[in-house]
């Protein structure tokens, strides 16, 4: 069953001041530790415990197959800033048999990709919006060109679809960015990914006309060196993939928006510059 939300202004109305020495990025961010592991989705498998492939989830507590908006915003998150009681997953890493998971999940929101007036024009995500990144069914690495693997600490190894052979003394990363261009209407679709667009010439395509935060995804593993063991859930590299389900107190989201994005200051984790 498709969700629908009236599309309105949303967000604050005052321009805020640009301080002196601001960083001109638009940005602000969730650090999000690992939670927990569970064979659940409650986007694209609702109510059905035990039927997806293992994921690791980060950011609220409790999610599980029967997760709901309320569920969400009425549990404990372990994100700093605590506030952010979304929920986030990822299909699980493993080295042979073992389970490796990131140090951290940073999710940073983001104003790019589109004109500088547009994002001026940055709406907050509707309240429990459902969005899926990726590609869990990719049969090669160019079935899915979003999601990327790269070296902490080691730029000159370059980034692939797939796992990339770590220098010592680095980190597994992964990165994915998630569409940031919404339809204005449906809070999911059937395939959890139609009601979202990318932007297309720095631009929203009429379609999906809203412009919402980029949200990036980036994972780092505590692993490095050949990665022939290494495997996800959902298969090779190839298929990374996340799942976003907002539940920013509606409020709190607007100001970061309004603050930061808009204006394009580089705010941390309290979303203040």
């Amino acid at each position: 069953m498709t969700e629908f939300q009236v599309y309105g202004s949303g967000g604050g109305t005052t321009t805020p001041t640009i301080p002196p020495g601001a960083v001109r990025v638009a940005e602000f961010l969730a650090d999000c530790p690992f939670s927990h592991r569970l064979p659940d989705d409650p986007i694209v498998f609702p109510g059905l415990p035990g039927a997806s492939h293992m994921h690791s989830f980060f950011g609220s507590e409790v999610t599980n197959a029967h997760s709901t908006t309320q569920d969400l915003l009425n549990a404990n998150s372990n994100c700093n800033p605590s506030i952010d009681k979304s929920s986030y997953w990822i299909p699980t890493l493993y080295n042979g048999n073992t389970e490796v998971e990131p140090v951290t999940g940073i999710f940073y929101y983001l104003g790019e990709g589109v004109r500088d007036d547009l994002i001026a024009q940055t709406q907050p995500f509707p309240l429990g919006l459902r969005v899926v990144a990726g590609n869990a069914k990719a049969t090669g690495p160019n079935d899915n060109t979003i999601a990327r693997w790269s070296c902490l600490h080691a730029g000159d190894a370059g980034s692939s679809s797939n796992f990339v052979n770590c220098p010592a003394g680095t980190m597994l990363e992964s990165y994915l960015d998630f569409p940031h261009c919404w339809d204005g209407v449906n809070l999911d679709s059937p395939d959890h990914k139609s009601h979202m667009a990318y932007p297309v010439n720095n631009a929203c395509p009429a379609s999906h006309p809203v412009v919402v935060p980029k949200l990036r995804q980036v994972m780092r593993y505590p692993v490095n060196g050949n990665p022939a063991n290494f495997r996800l859930a959902s298969g090779p590299g190839y298929t990374m993939h996340g799942d976003f389900f907002n539940a920013w107190p509606v409020d709190e989201l607007a100001r970061r928006v309004n603050d930061c994005i808009r204006p394009i200051i580089k705010c941390g984790t309290d979303g203040r510059p």
